[in-house]
C-alpha cells in the first residue's frame, strides 16, 4: 500500500528500553478534496530512511498496516492499529509539466508603453 501526499511534520528519533527499539514518526498531508493528516512511523533501522526528507517535500511512502491486541489489567481487550512505512521516496514538483520549461516571473517582462487605443485589429472579439 501506498501513501502520497506533502510532508507536514517530521518527528525526532524516539527510543524505547533497554533493547533500543527506535522508532520515529512522519505526518504527511495528503492532497484530495478533503485532505487527511496521516502519521507514519518507521521503526529500527528504517527510521533514518526520513533523515533525507524535509517539511513542504512532496512525498510518496510505501507502508504496511499493523494490528495489535492488547488485554488491560481489567481483563477488557483493546485493539491498536498502526501505519509503518518501510519505504519513502521524493516526488516531482507537477509531474505533469515535466516536459514544459520554467515561465519567467511577468516583471522579467517590459511593460507596453506605445499602446495606441485607437489602433484597431481586425480580430472578431
Amino acid at each position: 500500500m501506498e501513501v502520497q501526499g506533502r510532508i507536514k511534520v517530521i518527528g525526532e528519533t524516539q527510543t524505547f528500553g533497554s533493547n533500543g527499539f527506535r522508532k520515529r514518526e512522519v505526518v504527511v498531508t495528503t492532497e484530495e478534496q478533503y485532505p487527511q493528516h496521516i502519521m507514519v512511523e518507521f521503526v529500527q533501522d528504517k527510521s533514518e530512511l526520513l533523515n533525507n526528507f524535509q517539511i513542504g517535500q512532496q512525498v510518496k511512502i510505501s507502508i504496511n498496516l499493523r494490528g495489535r491486541e492488547w488485554v488491560n489489567p481489567q481483563g477488557e481487550t483493546k485493539y491498536f492499529n498502526s501505519i509503518q512505512g518501510w519505504r519513502i521516496e521524493a516526488l516531482q514538483q507537477e509531474a505533469g509539466n515535466a516536459d514544459m520549461p520554467p515561465v519567467p516571473p511577468t516583471d522579467a517582462f517590459e511593460p507596453v508603453t506605445d499602446l495606441n487605443e485607437e489602433d484597431h485589429d481586425d480580430l472578431p472579439f
